[in-house]
C-alpha cells in the first residue's frame, strides 16, 4: 500500500494482481459490478450512501487480501472535508401562519351558517299544520265519555 495511490487504483492494482475480473470479485462481495466499477474511478458520490461505501469497500478489501480497517480508514480521511454551502441573507425566510387563519376563519363561518339555518328552521317552524287530522280535531263530550 502506497500513500500517493487513491482507494480506487489500491483495490484495482490488488485485483488485477490476483488476476481477478471485476465479475468474479462482484460474485464474491456480492457488490454490482457497477459499484466496484465506481469504486476503483474514486466515484464515491455515484454510489447509494456513505454507509453503503464503507460496506462495500470493506468487502473489496477482503476479497482482494487487503485489510478492510486501514481500506475504510483510508476512505475516511479522505472523505474529512466538508463543503458547506452559505445561506443567502438576500431572501430570508418568512413563516406566517396566515393561510392556517384563513382556513379556520373559513370553518367557523360555515359552523355559524348550519348553525344558524337550523336556528331559524326550528323558530320559523309551522306549529299543528303537520298534525294528522285526528289528531288536531277536538275531541267531542261523546268521544270523551266513551274513551
Amino acid at each position: 500500500m502506497t500513500t500517493t495511490d487513491t482507494i480506487g487504483k489500491l483495490l484495482k492494482g490488488e485485483r488485477e494482481k490476483r488476476r481477478m475480473s471485476l465479475a468474479e470479485v462482484a460474485r464474491i462481495t456480492r457488490v454490482p459490478v457497477s459499484s466496484l466499477e465506481a469504486i476503483e474511478s474514486d466515484h464515491f458520490d455515484d454510489l447509494p450512501g456513505d454507509v453503503f461505501v464503507r460496506g462495500f469497500l470493506k468487502s473489496f478489501a477482503t476479497a482482494v487480501g487487503l485489510p478492510p480497517a486501514d481500506v475504510v480508514a483510508r476512505y475516511t480521511a479522505s472523505r474529512r472535508t466538508v463543503v458547506v454551502t452559505p445561506i443567502s441573507p438576500a431572501a430570508p425566510v418568512r413563516v406566517t401562519r396566515e393561510g392556517g387563519r384563513r382556513f379556520g376563519v373559513a370553518i367557523a363561518c360555515v359552523l355559524l351558517l348550519i348553525l344558524f339555518t337550523l336556528a331559524m328552521s326550528i323558530v320559523l317552524k309551522p306549529r299543528g299544520h303537520d298534525m294528522p287530522p285526528e289528531l288536531s280535531q277536538r275531541p267531542s263530550a261523546l268521544e270523551l265519555a266513551i274513551g
